[in-house]
């Protein structure tokens, strides 16, 4: 017969439970009595930080510093650029004054020389036999050459000396139109006879600004050849170009006479410039002489008695003569230019 078993009653708070629970609370009493109480790290990271924004701000004081300091030394910079570069034009100044001085000694070196020529002309016009008339009184307006002609006729020996110093020719070339106010036409032969525009052979070049540009440059181009005698040049000049009705001046270009002598170009002007009623010349003949301390007098002592019986002035410019010229007029004494 089988034992029946007694049941229990089951109790929560028992001894057991009590004892877990206490040793469970003094477990946490013993972790708070031996746990490190430390102070927190919070107010380092503050410090750390503290210093690292004085650090920054220094370093910007310093940068800002430096930036002033480097916007000085641009400025002082640019002031000595500024300085240098007024130190450069002074120079500079000093430079073309002294080439300006230069180019005035030569200058009257050259007159100098100029001189000479001349004087050695005057012997040379004694010795032949050659008296300078001084009777007539002559405009001073432009350096004594009379500008009231209303036609222009050039004679230019085109020889190989002459082509050596063409741009000075040139210059004078267009110096001579210019002096003259009124002009109404021109010509421009060689000394052979020979037309710089063929087109316009036995009539004037008008002297409009497009047309006077448009020869003078051909004119810098111009290669003719030249025996440096004018004589037909002037036969052609007088023949086509020259009547008692139209005021005429004749310029001869040139820097030495080759021909075998004076009378023969003085009889073919006496012959076909005079005019049969009056007995004055038809037209004016001038010379322009590029004369260099060289120069066997050839050129200056006929064309100072051509100018003379001609009614004409004698231009004597040594070459690479700068601004004064000498003119003799009438085969007389000199004076300066003023044209």
């Amino acid at each position: 017969m089988a034992l029946k078993r007694k049941s229990r009653e089951f109790e929560i708070f028992s001894l057991s439970f009590l004892d877990i629970i206490s040793c469970g609370f003094g477990a946490v009493v013993l972790l708070v009595l031996i746990s490190p109480f430390a102070e927190s790290v919070l107010p380092n990271f503050t410090s750390e930080t503290k210093r690292m924004l004085e650090e920054v701000l220094d370093a910007e004081s310093r940068i800002t510093a430096l930036e002033s300091a480097l916007e000085q030394e641009i400025e002082s910079q640019e002031e000595v650029e500024e300085r240098l570069t007024r130190e450069k034009t002074k120079a500079t100044d000093a430079q073309n004054a002294l080439r300006a001085a230069n180019a005035q000694a030569e200058s009257l070196s050259e007159n100098l020389a100029g001189l000479e020529l001349v004087e050695r002309s005057l012997r040379n016009a004694s010795r032949a036999n050659i008296t300078p008339n001084t009777s007539q009184t002559r405009d001073e307006e432009v350096g004594g050459i009379p500008v009231d002609s209303d036609y222009v006729v050039f004679i230019i020996d085109t020889s190989g000396s002459m082509q050596a110093i063409w741009n000075r020719v040139t210059k004078e070339v267009e110096n001579v139109i210019r002096i003259h106010p009124r002009i109404k036409g021109f010509q421009i032969l060689n000394d052979n006879g020979t037309h710089l525009i063929s087109g316009y052979s036995g009539r004037w070049i008008p002297d409009t600004k497009a047309r006077r540009d448009s020869v003078i440059q051909l004119f810098r181009n111009w290669k003719s050849a030249s025996n440096s005698s004018p004589i037909e040049g002037l036969e052609v000049a007088l023949k086509r170009y020259v009547n008692p009705s139209q005021k005429v001046s004749i310029y001869i270009f040139g820097d030495d006479y080759t021909g075998s002598s004076y009378d023969q170009v003085i009889k073919t002007l006496r012959q076909a410039n005079t005019n049969r009623v009056t007995g004055k010349p038809l037209a004016r003949v001038h010379a322009i002489g590029f004369l260099s301390p060289t120069s066997n007098g050839r050129f200056e002592t006929l064309m100072r008695e051509v100018t003379k019986q001609n009614d004409g002035t004698f231009i004597a410019l040594p070459i690479r003569q700068a601004p004064r010229n000498q003119i003799f007029q009438n085969g007389g004494g000199s004076r300066p230019s003023g044209g």
